[in-house]
C-alpha cells in the first residue's frame, strides 16, 4: 500500500461528490491570539454521520467491490458510524465492532443508521481484533478506519476542500488518533503548509512515534480515548506524516474541556473532546505560530456526543 497522492484525493472528490457535504469555514479571528493571526474553523462536524469519517467510507463504499454479507469494520465511534451511514446509504449491511469505552450517543448513531453492533473489547485494539475474527468468518469486506489508501484519500478531501475555501492557509491543526485526517491533510498540502498532528497526554500515539522514529503500541485513556484511542499510529498516516515532518502537539484533559466549553460559549458550537483537541493545543500555546505564519485553519472534526455535558 502506498499513500495517496494530490490526484488520488481530487479522484475522490469526485467519487464522494452528492454523497456528502461541502461543510463551512467560520472565521473566528477574535480570539486574543494575537493581532495579526487570523483563525478559520473548518466545521468539518457538519459532515454526514457526524464527523469528517463520512468521507473515507463513502469513497470506499462508492468505488470498491462489496461483500454480499455487507461491511464490518471496527471504530471508537466515529468510523463505524460514517461505514454505518454509507453501507444505508449503498444498501450494504453494515457490522461495526466498537469498544466498551465508547461514548452512548456514538452506539445509538450506530444503531439509527441501520447497523448491527457489537459492544466488545476495552479499546479499539480489542475490538478491531473482534472484527478481524468476524471478517474472517462471515466473508464480509473490512474497512480500516485509517491504514487503507481509499479512506486516507477520502479523508483528504477535507483539506482539499478547506485549502479552496482559505486562500494562503500557512498552519492547518488537526486531531490525530490512528492518523487518517491529519495524513489525508499531509498528503494534499505536502511541506507547503505546516501540519500540526494535535493528540492528548494520553492518545500520543504520534507524538510516541516520533520519538521513536516509527510507530510504536501505547496505553490510552481520558477524555479523547473512545475517538483518539488507536494504540498505534498506522502506518500509512505515519508515512504521510513524516513525510512531511508534521509537527506534533499535546494537551491535558484539562485543555480540552476548556476548549469545548470556550467552543459552545463563545461560537455555540458543539463538538466533542477529540474533535476540541486541536482548539486546546491553538488556545493553550501547546503550539504557537512561527514568525511569518499568518493565516492558521482548525478543523473541528466531530460532534457525536451528548450535548447535555456542556450542562
Amino acid at each position: 500500500m502506498s499513500v495517496p497522492g494530490r490526484s488520488d484525493i481530487t479522484e475522490a472528490q469526485h467519487a464522494i461528490s452528492g454523497h456528502v457535504r461541502s461543510t463551512p469555514v467560520l472565521p473566528a479571528h477574535d480570539l486574543g491570539l494575537g493581532a495579526n493571526l487570523e483563525v478559520f474553523f473548518k466545521l468539518e462536524f457538519l459532515q454526514v454521520s457526524g464527523s469528517f469519517k463520512g468521507r473515507g467510507a463513502t469513497h470506499f463504499a462508492a468505488t470498491q467491490p462489496i461483500s454480499e454479507t455487507g461491511l464490518v469494520a471496527a471504530s471508537g465511534g466515529n468510523h463505524g458510524a460514517a461505514v454505518a451511514w454509507a453501507a444505508q446509504r449503498f444498501g450494504h449491511d453494515a457490522n461495526i465492532f466498537v469498544p466498551t469505552i465508547s461514548a452512548p450517543a456514538k452506539v445509538a448513531r450506530l444503531r439509527a443508521y441501520g447497523a448491527t453492533v457489537h459492544q466488545e473489547g476495552a479499546v479499539y485494539a480489542e475490538a478491531l481484533a473482534r472484527a478481524t475474527s468476524f471478517q474472517e468468518t462471515s466473508g464480509a469486506t473490512s474497512i480500516h478506519a485509517y491504514n487503507d489508501p481509499v479512506v486516507l484519500a477520502g479523508a483528504g478531501t477535507c483539506a482539499a476542500e478547506f485549502d479552496w475555501q482559505v486562500d494562503g492557509l500557512d498552519a492547518v491543526l488537526l486531531a490525530c488518533g490512528g492518523g487518517g485526517l491529519s495524513a489525508g491533510a499531509a498528503c494534499w498540502f505536502g511541506s507547503h503548509v505546516e501540519i500540526v498532528a494535535c493528540e492528548t497526554e494520553t492518545t500520543d500515539a504520534y507524538r510516541q512515534a516520533v520519538h521513536a522514529g516509527h510507530p510504536v503500541d501505547i496505553d490510552v485513556a481520558g477524555v479523547a480515548a473512545d475517538a483518539l484511542g488507536a494504540t498505534s499510529i498506522g502506518a500509512l498516516p505515519w508515512a504521510a506524516l513524516d513525510d512531511v515532518s508534521a509537527t506534533s502537539a499535546v494537551v491535558d484533559d484539562a485543555s480540552v474541556i476548556a476548549a469545548v466549553d470556550e467552543l459552545w460559549a463563545t461560537y455555540r458550537i458543539v463538538v466533542e473532546p477529540s474533535a476540541a483537541v486541536p482548539f486546546a493545543v491553538l488556545r493553550s500555546g501547546a503550539w504557537q505560530p512561527a514568525a511569518g505564519q499568518r493565516r492558521v485553519g482548525v478543523v473541528l472534526c466531530g460532534a457525536n456526543t451528548d450535548p447535555s455535558r456542556l450542562a
